[in-house]
């Protein structure tokens, strides 16, 4: 593919990404203001559901996608990677917001309750069972390593070797930092998807499948164009 090509991808892709991303959440901030959720279940989720678990976890991992694409829009001047970059760390801003607004809005608290850790809102992800086979994620291997909270997600080594790389060095550890993190991010939001009780953050996630993936094929094809491969 050549680089006016690959150019042209980017725009699309993330384009489309973003849009896809924005549509379902503004739809889901609609029904959110609504009160839009199933009438057998209550309106305002308890500290330990699904609901608030992804809502806490979620915001999380995606303060970290925004870090990293303010760190390569630093120390790369390619425009295809900070063009990337950019979209990410705006869809991820503001579905993080909006997380964050649920929690206030349900009065509950930011943090897990006592007792929770990361991710105790998918139980059975621990033994492996929801992340075998999504994308490639191989269950919470490395989870509470050197910062690594969540499926996916960088260690402080990996983010302190962003900061010194430059150029197409930076770009390749990007694509392969941000990939890992898309599918882990997936992962948990089909896990959102299938659990959570409440309509508009089912929607939310749902919206961040299908957008992170098609983010993900566009990386895998930005890595191919610079001599490199995702690292799983």
């Amino acid at each position: 593919m050549s680089a006016s090509a690959r150019t042209r991808r980017t725009r699309w892709v993330a384009g489309s990404a973003v849009t896809l991303a924005l549509l379902f959440a503004g739809a889901a901030t609609v029904a959110s203001a609504r009160g839009d959720a199933a009438p057998a279940q209550p309106r305002t989720p308890a500290a330990g559901s699904a609901d608030a678990g992804f809502a806490r976890d979620m915001a999380v991992h995606h303060q970290q996608a925004v870090e990293m694409s303010f760190i390569v829009r630093d120390v790369t001047r390619d425009e295809e990677v900070r063009r990337l970059a950019y979209d990410i760390a705006n869809t991820q801003a503001n579905q993080r917001g909006m997380l964050l607004g649920w929690l206030d809005l349900w009065e509950l608290p930011k943090t897990a309750p006592d007792g929770q850790g990361p991710m105790s809102w998918m139980p059975d992800a621990h033994a492996g069972h929801d992340m075998a086979g999504m994308d490639g994620m191989s269950g919470m291997e490395g989870m509470d390593h050197d910062g690594a909270l969540m499926p996916g997600m960088a260690t402080r080594t990996e983010l302190d070797a962003l900061r010194e790389a430059r150029g197409e060095k930076a770009e390749i550890l990007f694509l392969r930092l941000m990939t890992d993190h898309h599918k882990g991010g997936v992962a948990m939001a089909r896990g959102c998807a299938e659990r959570c009780a409440v309509p508009a953050e089912k929607r939310l996630a749902e919206g961040m499948v299908a957008a992170q993936r098609s983010e993900l094929d566009l990386m895998a094809d930005m890595l191919t164009a610079r001599g490199a491969e995702p690292r799983s």
